[in-house]
């Protein structure tokens, strides 16, 4: 049944430098009124400690972080589905400090 509502495609074009992506080891989320920031990081876990760099920040709308936040948990609950439960260890002392 034809619900007036025609598929729409979107042709997403991405560059090299991006499509390698990037790791992180901690996220750091903020928010204000109008938007969640999410700033995706790499802290060294070895001595010398301190040592992080920002790998990349995500602005979002409150809405579209609902939407990520309820497509992440999807995704975690079928990736557990397949691979068996994720285990959380515990962060490192460096970890669980205030970023400064």
């Amino acid at each position: 049944m034809d619900n007036g509502k025609a598929d729409v495609k979107i042709e997403i074009k991405i560059d090299e430098s991006v499509a390698s992506g990037e790791f992180s080891n901690f996220t750091n989320i903020s928010h204000s009124p109008d938007e969640f920031t999410f700033d995706f990081l790499y802290v060294n876990p070895t001595p010398p400690p301190g040592f992080g760099k920002l790998m990349s920040r995500v602005i979002l709308t409150p809405g579209h972080a609902k939407r990520v936040l309820q497509a992440l948990s999807d995704n975690v609950r079928k990736f557990e589905e397949r691979f068996g439960e994720i285990k959380i260890s515990p962060a490192p002392d460096i970890l669980k400090r205030p970023i400064q």
